[in-house]
């Protein structure tokens, strides 16, 4: 594999300490010594000084309930007991640094941030750092899920404490060789230089370092104010591989002997064979080698795709139902507004804001369609894929095919794109179900049309919002959701039951109402606010897609805000900037209507829309344009974006998520979603699923990322930039039409002829 300058792979941490470092004063990075030819190191993390009775310096004791305020805390709490096995740290006879990293990159640019923490602390150029990412690590348990903006926030103390404990042992070969106090040598470039220019590279000190005595060795990372590659924006140090076609995602992978396959899916969700009725006329097809059945369907192996695809879609097969066969949009929607808990009638004079909204079904869309390589043997697996909960997909890989966990290796692809759907494994399952009933080693590709019907979606909502209100101030606001079940069995629930105890929700809720308190929270002082999720249990293809349960929740009740201004003679802004809880959140919203020009007087037609939206220790304010002189075909033709993410690490790539962001927002606001039709998806690709295309997206984009705050905490960041641009969107809308939007996307017609099923 290249060096990461050609083709990373990894996940990134966050700068600045999260719940780990909370007493830093009193705490010590420890580390030991992991192999001996080159120096290698895995950290640990402890304190200074021990309670009595205390029993380990090694092990420190989990954050308590307090501590847990969203759900980046409850993936972090869930790792503690093996984060000191995170990071090994390589530095190599050749100088380049090796770090195996147990997080996903799908290209929100993990890599490059990890890779500039691990420059930082070894002051070495960003070229020399090699980011592969690791296998499946069961060892790990909780502690290998990418999802939750949650991997720079948990992977943050462990890549310093490694970085600093081989940066002290290499000044320490350094000092004995060059026979030079340590206090007098320095680190940069990659070498070691003391007086009178004597130096000495990192890789010729590898092997010295590595034969240091034993023992656990005190290093302490940088203080953020001596950063100073961390904080500069960085471009990505994979962008060159992939515009250029260099680089591998899964099916680019040259495994041996490895065959085309694709399946034939059912023409409802779950559906599942009956039977096939010309198996004999297909395997006579051009290029067919074999035909075999699957829990999911009917698997073609070929020579080709093409091959594959052709003879699978000459299939004849007879299907069983499927799960919500007979299922159609109106019939999930009077079941979600029958879930949403009614409010109780208003008391006499009591004065009130009621809105109702629903949002419909979205593809996660990815450009890179599922696909796996699998090596299914007697003795042994060997699978390839994109996978997010690599350690869940192990174990049920395992199970499906009957070996042993410790026989199947399963190895951690780039992808390109997931936005939560990678969190599941089922094309990996796939191959090696096919794998192992053909004896072969199975390249499989979904098609697009596979993607969009039979992948994973955001679920179908229903809203229900009252706010009271006194003459000029809020009482009470309410929000009540109802939503189909959202699937949290790709490791996220074992996560969520092992810590239930320290919850701060409470042990006796559901998983999703636990995803939905720790992740959704009103951030304006609104008087007594309730936001209850109820789910109904329709078995369909759902997941978490990017921003989860926030995306429509908060983009729903931006809107509201906008209304209660409206009712209570407020400027939007003025209310919001008053309304707020913390000063950080006024902060970022005072930046765009400052730099938007907000109240800048628009032509009949075009109106600005702004919003906020806080979570995962970060916050954003949007300010968007619109022109709807057609209601029906608007279009933003500008946006400005502030975010707080704590102490940042590269707002470059800060920037690109929260433009993501902005995106997903205008696509799915405005025209992309999936219609259900019995029991399935009509959408099937791009041009049906209608994701915001380059002239859908405004030209004009300014995007903010402010400075370290005074918490010092890192903060999440993949997930934040949907929301206050949903809410944005809709605010421009309503006020260019004078039409309050209330479903999602606001222009959804059936405009294509779907493709048969």
């Amino acid at each position: 594999m290249a060096r990461h300058s050609a083709e990373p792979t990894g996940s990134a941490p966050a700068v600045a300490p999260g719940l780990r470092d909370r007493v830093l004063g009193r705490r010590k990075f420890l580390t030991y010594l992991v192999a001996g030819s080159t120096l290698t190191v895995a950290a640990k993390v402890g304190f200074d000084t021990l309670a009595p009775g205390t029993a380990s310096a090694l092990v420190p004791s989990p954050p308590q309930p307090a501590d847990v305020t969203d759900l980046g805390d409850i993936l972090i709490m869930a790792g503690k007991p093996t984060e000191g096995l995170l990071i090994q740290l390589e530095i190599q006879e050749d100088g380049n640094v090796r770090v195996e990293l147990p997080r996903m990159e799908v290209g929100q640019g993990l890599t490059t941030s990890v890779a500039m923490l691990v420059a930082e602390e070894l002051d070495v150029p960003l070229s020399a750092v090699y980011m592969p990412l690791a296998p499946a690590r069961p060892e790990l348990l909780f502690n290998q899920l990418t999802g939750g903006s949650n991997s720079i926030r948990s992977l943050f103390g462990p890549v310093r404490a490694a970085a600093a404990v081989a940066r002290g042992r290499l000044l320490a070969a350094a000092s004995e060789q060059l026979r030079v106090p340590v206090g007098d040598l320095q680190l940069a470039d990659g070498v070691v230089v003391g007086p009178s220019d004597v130096r000495a590279a990192i890789g010729t000190l590898t092997g010295a370092a590595a034969a240091l005595p034993l023992g656990e060795l005190t290093a302490a990372p940088k203080k953020p104010s001596d950063y100073k590659l961390v904080g500069s924006p960085v471009s990505r140090v994979d962008a060159r591989a992939m515009v250029t076609g260099e680089f591998k995602y899964t099916l680019d992978l040259d495994i041996p002997d490895a065959t085309p396959a694709m399946v034939r899916r059912p023409p409802t969700i779950n559906g599942t064979v009956d039977s096939v009725n010309n198996e004999k006329d297909v395997r006579s097809m051009p290029g067919v080698i074999d035909v075999v059945v699957i829990p999911s369907g009917v698997a073609v192996v070929a020579e080709t795709f093409g091959q594959a695809l052709d003879a699978k879609d000459a299939l004849d097969v007879t299907w069983k139902k499927g799960t919500v066969d007979g299922l159609s949009d109106a019939e999930i929607k009077e079941q979600l507004r029958g879930a949403a808990l009614p409010f109780a009638v208003p008391a006499a004079g009591e004065l009130t804001i009621d809105a109702e909204f629903d949002f419909a079904f979205a593809s996660h869309a990815p450009m890179e369609t599922n696909s796996a390589v699998a090596d299914v043997r007697p003795d042994g697996a060997e699978i390839w894929s994109g996978l997010k909960s690599p350690i869940v997909a192990q174990q049920a890989i395992a199970k499906e095919i009957g070996l042993p966990e410790n026989l199947v290796k399963v190895n951690v692809v780039q992808s390109g794109g997931s936005f939560g759907r990678r969190l599941f494994f089922d094309g990996a399952l796939e191959a090696a179900q096919i794998s192992k009933a053909t004896g072969r080693v199975i390249k499989l590709m979904w098609t697009r049309v596979d993607d969009m019907r039979h992948g994973r979606a955001r679920a179908g909502s229903f809203h229900r919002v009252r706010v009271t209100h006194a003459a000029d101030h809020v009482l009470s606001f309410e929000h009540r959701v109802a939503s189909v079940e959202t699937d949290t069995k790709h490791g996220l629930g074992e996560i969520l039951t092992a810590t239930a105890a320290s919850l701060p929700v409470g042990g006796n809720m559901s998983f999703a109402q636990t995803m939905f308190l720790t992740t959704v929270k009103c951030p304006y002082n609104f008087g007594a606010v309730t936001q209850v999720l109820n789910e109904i249990p329709l078995d369909m293809h759902t997941g978490s897609w990017r921003s989860v349960y926030s995306a429509n929740t908060r983009g729903a009740e931006e809107i509201i805000v906008d209304e209660i201004a409206a009712k209570l003679g407020r400027d939007p802004v003025e209310f919001r900037l008053e309304a707020l809880k913390e000063d950080r959140y006024r902060a970022v919203l005072e930046k765009v209507a400052d730099e938007g020009g907000w109240g800048a007087k628009m032509d009949k037609g075009f109106a600005q829309g702004v919003a906020f939206h806080a979570e995962y220790k970060s916050c954003t304010a949007c300010l968007v344009e619109i022109d709807a002189r057609d209601p029906q075909d608007p279009r933003v033709t500008k946006a400005v974006i502030a975010g707080d993410f704590g102490l940042p690490i590269n707002p470059r790539g800060l920037e690109s998520q929260l433009l993501g962001g902005l995106t997903d927002a205008i696509s799915t606001t405005l025209r992309a979603g999936l219609h259900i039709e019995d029991g399935l998806p009509l959408e099937g690709s791009y041009s049906q699923f209608h994701y915001a295309r380059q002239a859908d997206s405004p030209t004009d984009v300014k995007i903010f990322i402010m400075p370290a705050n005074d918490k010092g905490d890192p903060g999440g960041a993949g997930e934040l930039g949907v929301p206050a641009a949903v809410g944005a969107i809709g605010n421009a809308y309503a006020r260019a039409t004078g039409i309050a939007p209330r479903s999602f996307p606001i222009n959804f017609p059936v405009d294509f002829d779907p493709f048969p099923r």
